[in-house]
């Protein structure tokens, strides 16, 4: 069936690190089915995502601003201001206040499409703002799963728990319901163009999978030369070191299986040929705080933090008739350029409205060459604590240059990624004149930008903060060291409320 304008199939991931995908280099994950999408298409080898944390990177995604300019900088609910003190962190700062809901005067990548005449389906996490500001307020056509929570209220299997997802039969996989939606969506359009947004909540925590999908991948971990320990402590928490967790790997299978249902019904109903796919993740993955379950090496840090395993992401881009497939590029790009990218490939004007940050990536699509588009800087801010290790500052990416500043005390780490991708080496007393540089642009963006900046804390503990870091050092590494190698042994047994779902797909 042809159509004068392409459909958008835009899928994201939740929590999915850099290399959680066999075609990003991970030799323990399996994800045929996404694979796919980059070998078919042009795999970005530097994507990043607009922020460490998913709320701002989905509310980039959608408008095609910085974080700063949309304002939502931390996920939505976390404390801020004085309200961070419950938490018993003892920090120096108090993280500043952020938007708690995409603004209504943002103009989403659903509006621009729809008002060109696309259907426009969402499916799965939000985590966007509460009543009022789902996404069938900002410009979808169809909600299917998409509310306020940032995890899956009632886990992975049904029943939900979810307001806007009817239960399935009690044991039904989320990501593969998920899946069928979006592909039930697709397979009942017509003459009109669509976007198609599945926005899994895979791989969030809880940590979840059936029991079929633990053991096999249980059984592939224990073929592997066994590590003496999965963790190092990092400055300020425990990171996993190690790509061996059964249901986290169980986790990324399902996901990819929800994938091949999409693909396939594209391929089913002939529309493959006129339909663009992106893939990406909102952040980068947990290997600290939440579930610790995966390991983002030799990136530095995962989610929440300000290193790049915090923010390089999986970004796959397949254009029938632009991009050739199996194409690479190693352009640093970021989730801001989703939403002009998208709009030039269907042809659909940039409207008016909020300034637009990001940049049309068509030409490198297209394969013209590395210098295709010009060369720009890149720039994050987050001026929270994250409750995976993650600091407050700034950081900016200028051609090798990896630069970040602390609100805290002011320092700053500068890094050779061409030289030094797990940023280990600090270059910044041994270039001066670079740092100065940098940190004049930086600091021209966030006031440019409006960033909110933290202020001190009066209250501030230094002693106590001390004391919990070395409590986090040594108990809780000892508990975590402890938990995931339980989930190698055979007798090991989750929570009773998930175990035992064997629906993978029909």
């Amino acid at each position: 069936m042809k159509r004068s304008r392409p459909n958008i199939l835009f899928i994201l991931a939740d929590d999915l690190g850099w290399n959680d995908l066999s075609v990003e280099g991970s030799a323990y994950y399996e994800s045929p089915n996404i694979d796919r999408i980059a070998n078919e298409g042009m795999r970005f080898t530097q994507g990043y995502a607009a922020c460490q944390v998913c709320s701002p990177s989905r509310a980039s995604i959608l408008t095609g601003r910085c974080t700063p300019r949309h304002g939502i900088t931390d996920w939505i609910g976390a404390p801020c201001g004085e309200a961070w003190r419950r938490l018993e962190r003892f920090n120096r700062l108090l993280p500043a206040d952020y938007e708690h809901a995409l603004r209504p005067d943002e103009v989403t990548l659903a509006h621009a499409l729809g008002a060109a005449g696309y259907r426009t389906f969402f499916a799965g996490k939000w985590h966007l703002g509460g009543e009022g500001s789902y996404p069938e307020d900002r410009g979808f056509d169809i909600n299917l799963g998409g509310f306020s929570a940032g995890s899956p209220p009632g886990g992975y299997f049904a029943p939900y728990k979810n307001p806007k997802l009817p239960d399935g039969p009690p044991g039904e996989s989320l990501p593969i319901r998920l899946g069928r939606e979006t592909a039930r969506f697709i397979e009942g359009q017509g003459r009109d163009p669509f976007l198609a947004y599945l926005s899994f909540y895979s791989v969030h925590g809880p940590i979840q999978t059936s029991r079929d999908r633990w053991e096999r991948f249980r059984q592939k971990a224990r073929s592997a030369p066994q590590p003496e320990r999965r963790f190092l402590f990092d400055r300020n928490l425990p990171v996993r070191q190690v790509q061996d967790c059964p249901i986290y790997a169980g986790m990324i299978q399902a996901m990819d299986d929800a994938v091949g249902i999409v693909l396939d019904a594209l391929e089913r109903t002939g529309q493959a040929d006129n339909t663009i796919v992106c893939f990406t993740s909102d952040n980068g993955g947990v290997s600290s705080g939440d579930s610790f379950s995966t390991a983002c090496l030799p990136l530095r840090g995962g989610k929440g933090r300000q290193w790049e395993g915090g923010i390089r992401e999986p970004f796959h881009i397949r254009a029938p008739g632009t991009t050739r497939p199996g194409s690479l590029c190693d352009v640093p790009v970021s989730h801001i350029d989703v939403y002009p990218t998208l709009l030039a490939l269907a042809g659909v004007p940039m409207p008016a409205g909020p300034l637009v940050d990001g940049r049309s990536l068509v030409p490198l699509l297209r394969g013209e060459g590395d210098e295709a588009i010009e060369t720009r800087d890149l720039f994050w801010h987050y001026p929270h604590y994250g409750n995976q290790g993650g600091e407050p500052g700034a950081m900016m990416r200028s051609g090798p240059w990896k630069l970040i500043h602390y609100y805290e005390d002011g320092r700053d780490e500068l890094y050779d990624l061409t030289a030094d991708p797990g940023e280990q080496h600090n270059l910044a007393a041994a270039d001066p004149g670079r740092i100065a540089d940098m940190r004049q642009r930086l600091d021209a963006w966030l006031a440019e930008t409006g960033a909110r900046i933290p202020i001190p804390d009066p209250e501030h503990d230094a002693a106590r903060e001390r004391q919990r870091l070395r409590d986090l050092e040594t108990q809780l590494m000892a508990r975590l060291e402890t938990q995931h190698a339980q989930y190698l042994d055979p007798a090991w047994q989750p929570n009773a409320d998930w175990w035992g779902s064997q629906i993978t797909v029909d």
